[in-house]
């Protein structure tokens, strides 16, 4: 069972519990129907294709895995486990026992099934996102119904990462099934029905237990919902300020959990002042994380120093901590030219998200009082990431969204990855951190890479090409 199961299954029992004491039945669970909050409706239950946050989300509860990540994002046995006879070959074995493989339709999952699922992503013709994150695959060989040995163009440790990936049925692969609306997945929950575009249902296979998600844009609709009972459970999405007024309802339940999202500020490192570190490093000291968490956030998240928290298994536990220091910044502004007399001009770009925007507006106050001058320009998301992605900025702040490999290092700090051949948004060069990475891909173990990608986080909190903000929290309020 996937992470996301496990966690929806416990947040279900909390239902449960609350309706069998505020019923007074104590012999059986209340069947009636539990409903879900989402900002937004799923786009595509078809997993090769589905990206939205919504879609991703709920294709974790309809379809099993190959692969699934561990507390520590270290790849782990799902519904198969792996050997690797040769530094290029895995042979991955369904080592559960049928009665938990079994799709939807009836069907148990089998080699020839995940052959198919890992073919037609590969497939050009099929579409998908995913395709890239698989094209090390050379060929694949079906050896018996549960194993399935694959051969990669050359060695990489990371390889099993690459197949957390949601399996389909074969014989419905071949016959073009509608998988984007009609899903078949051998997960906790089966499809039910899909009536309209903001309402969903599922079944949980166990029991029966119907499980229905509804789209409700307006976070402050929805928190009227949770309350009058018109939805059962509400996760993430919404501002810190009503999570904090939910806290304080006796009739609810707000659970919470470190979360691993990143928050950060982009800068350009072809600026001209952005291009100087002692610059970079005042904005760093200037910014009083601790408050923005308590006040905006309301201790939604904690304080990162890196892309990956400490507890990733290429996480570097010993990072040093960005502390606001309002002198320090002063001073180093005044190393380079600036004081509060003659503040520093920059300007600093967000979405016009209400919450982004307060926060600009928060940090804009914070690095006045150090001495630079923050100009705010709120653009709606197409015009904001489009200046992003082509380099037309000065600052911005966004996050990163369920990194669990270190290997996205690559994308986003490495001198060939400018858009659009990568994430490198600020135009960062750094031979030694190029050197550091191109080591590391080359690594033949984990622990090796997990080493040499420890050493690079010191370098980039050193550089700072981007100022760490902090992760926040995974948060879901029951009612």
């Amino acid at each position: 069972m996937n992470s996301y199961t496990k966690i929806l299954n416990r947040l279900l029992s909390t239902i449960f519990i609350s309706t069998i004491f505020t019923s007074g039945c104590t012999e059986r669970i209340d069947p009636s129907t539990i409903r879900m909050g989402l900002v937004s409706a799923p786009v595509d239950l078809d997993p090769r294709r589905a990206t939205d946050a919504a879609s991703s989300r709920i294709n974790r509860l309809i379809y099993q895995r190959l692969v699934e990540f561990d507390a520590t994002n270290l790849p782990i046995p799902a519904l198969a486990e792996w050997t690797q006879p040769a530094p290029n070959i895995y042979r991955f074995h369904l080592h559960k026992p049928p009665s938990t493989r079994i799709f939807s339709n009836g069907q148990i999952v089998t080699a020839e099934d995940v052959r198919a699922t890992l073919a037609s992503i590969l497939d050009p013709a099929t579409g998908s996102p995913y395709r890239t994150q698989i094209a090390a695959i050379k060929d694949m060989k079906v050896l018996d119904n549960n194993t399935l040995e694959i051969n990669i163009a050359q060695p990489d440790p990371l390889f099993p990462t690459r197949l957390v990936l949601d399996i389909l049925p074969a014989k419905l692969i071949a016959s073009n099934h509608p998988f984007h609306n009609q899903p078949v997945g051998s997960g906790t929950f089966k499809f039910h029905s899909w009536p309209q575009t903001g309402k969903l249902q599922l079944m949980r296979r166990t029991d029966k237990q119907m499980l229905e998600f509804l789209e409700v844009k307006e976070p402050g609709v929805r928190v009227m919902k949770l309350m009058r009972g018109e939805i059962n459970l509400l996760q993430s999405d919404l501002p810190p300020e009503l999570f904090r007024f939910l806290r304080g309802r006796p009739k609810l339940r707000v659970l919470e959990r470190p979360g691993s999202n990143f928050t950060y500020i982009g800068l350009h490192m072809q600026d001209p002042a952005l291009s100087q570190l002692v610059i970079r490093q005042a904005i760093a000291y200037a910014i009083d994380r601790d408050a923005i968490i308590q006040y905006l956030l309301a201790d939604g998240a904690r304080p990162a120093q890196s892309l990956l928290p400490p507890q990733h298994w290429a996480g570097a536990k010993d990072l040093p901590t960005l502390v606001y220091d309002l002198v320090k910044a002063r001073q180093l502004l005044a190393q380079a030219g600036y004081n509060l007399n003659h503040p520093l001009e920059l300007s600093y770009k967000t979405s016009t998200d209400p919450f982004r925007v307060r926060l600009a507006t928060v940090i804009q106050a914070q690095l006045k009082a150090a001495g630079i001058n923050l100009k705010v320009q709120s653009l709606d998301w197409g015009t904001f990431y489009g200046d992003i992605k082509t380099g037309r900025f000065q600052m911005y702040s966004l996050a990163w969204v369920g990194i669990k490999t270190p290997d996205h290092f690559r994308a986003i700090v490495h001198s060939t990855a400018v858009p659009p051949q990568g994430s490198n948004r600020g135009r960062y060069h750094n031979p030694k951190v190029d050197a550091l990475l191109d080591r590391a891909a080359q690594l033949p173990t984990l622990e090796a890479q997990a080493t040499m990608y420890k050493e690079l986080q010191h370098l980039l909190l050193k550089d700072l090409p981007y100022i760490p903000l902090w992760y926040e929290n995974q948060i879901a309020a029951v009612g």
